[in-house]
């Protein structure tokens, strides 16, 4: 009897039997219509934050000699303040909700204190960021807009080589694989593909989640491939190599430096549109800045939670290019399509692997599970050896 993609696919998503793929659709479903809560929510704090005139008092104290200055200090306090204003709901969406589903077993203790040092740090890197994008309003005038995504682009870059060395291991303990087979296994396709042997780690991702996953960070020296010890402890030797092999995709096709590519693109019309509309935006919550003036910087953010949706669909959509290629990569250099198979199996817990054509062009950031495995087995038919590499 001949091998059958398709009837092979269908048997391995079944394997999740029909009350987990339900439970994945539920949970995979709610999670879109947390996009727009989401959305009301920034929105909702925002109105907030300029209905309250709380910025305008603290710049009626004038916090800082020269521009520059005050800047920061009002996007630090904009950014501080949203999110204690948005608390709630990120408990809700990020913590009870991802335990009422067993994507999580954090404690909540442990969750509100990585939450504090995560608003600490975002909140004092995106003040220090918006700083410049107004230095560039005073200074560049009319195409203040172009030069903010060259300043992205620059800010994404930086964040990318000094994350993996200063910010991530503030919240997980990255250590190299342990010696072993699995070990020997790794180093040899990292050598094959070029990856420095010391940059591949596992790390106590089970910390915050339960998800089976593993990903690239960094660029440069400091880039790294890292596996979660869900999926490390949780996952054969073959599925192991089938998704370092993924992981390695990514490295070697340069993704990270096509994502930067792509975010200073999209920042670039994001800012020529907050540009155009941002009276709008300012007369519908009540506030009376300019788009140059530091205190308009709510409604800058509320402008750009509502057109982040809306790009969120163009960004998935090249994501899911880089996932599928970087699953190719996994099959050629690999091959272990049944391993990897498998594997992405165990993603479709938390990403209902069954979804529609629409419902996966506007929220998917990876190829539906379905798609993925059925491509896999279409290789391994067409493959002239399915033999696992060595």
């Amino acid at each position: 009897m001949s091998f059958d993609p398709q009837l092979a696919t269908a048997a391995y998503i079944d394997t999740l039997g029909a009350d987990a793929l339900a439970k994945a659709q539920a949970y995979t479903q709610g999670s879109h219509w947390l996009i727009l809560w989401g959305l009301f929510f920034s929105v909702l704090a925002s109105w907030i934050l300029v209905r309250g005139r709380w910025l305008d008092r603290l710049d009626a104290r004038k916090p800082g000699k020269g521009p520059n200055r005050r800047a920061f200090v009002i996007a630090l306090a904009t950014f501080v303040v949203l999110s204690l204003i948005t608390l709630p709901w990120d408990l809700y969406s990020g913590w009870w909700r991802e335990i009422a589903y067993g994507r999580s077993s954090q404690p909540i203790g442990d969750y509100l204190g990585q939450g504090a040092l995560s608003m600490l740090i975002s909140s004092l890197l995106a003040a220090l960021f918006f700083m410049g994008v107004y230095a560039l309003i005073r200074r560049a005038g009319r195409l203040w807009w172009a030069w903010s995504a060259g300043l992205t682009a620059v800010s994404v870059a930086a964040m990318l080589l000094v994350s993996p060395v200063v910010i991530e291991p503030l919240f997980n303990d990255y250590k190299p694989v342990p010696d072993g087979e699995v070990r020997d296994a790794l180093l040899v396709m990292a050598e094959r593909a070029g990856v420095p042997a010391d940059r591949i780690f596992v790390y106590d991702g089970s910390r915050q989640s339960n998800n089976f996953t593993a990903n690239v960070s960094g660029v440069g020296g400091s880039a790294r491939i890292a596996i979660s010890d869900v999926a490390f402890k949780g996952a054969s030797l073959d599925e192991v190599k089938a998704v370092t092999g993924h992981e390695i995709g990514h490295y070697v096709l340069g993704h990270v430096w096509r994502s930067v590519g792509i975010l200073s693109l999209v920042a670039a019309v994001l800012f020529f549109l907050i540009d155009r509309l941002f009276p709008v935006a300012a007369r519908a919550l009540g506030s009376a800045a300019g788009v140059s003036d530091p205190l308009g910087l709510p409604v800058l953010l509320a402008l750009v939670s509502v057109l982040g949706v809306f790009a969120q669909p163009v960004l998935n959509s090249l994501t899911r290019i880089s996932e599928a290629e970087a699953d190719r990569y996994s099959l050629e250099t690999v091959n272990l399509p049944d391993a990897l198979s498998s594997a992405l199996v165990k993603t479709a817990e938390y990403r209902y692997p069954r979804p529609g054509v629409i419902e996966e062009v506007l929220f998917y950031s990876h190829p539906s599970v379905e798609k993925r495995v059925r491509a896999a087995m279409e290789w391994k038919a067409a493959s002239a050896s399915v033999t696992p590499a060595r």
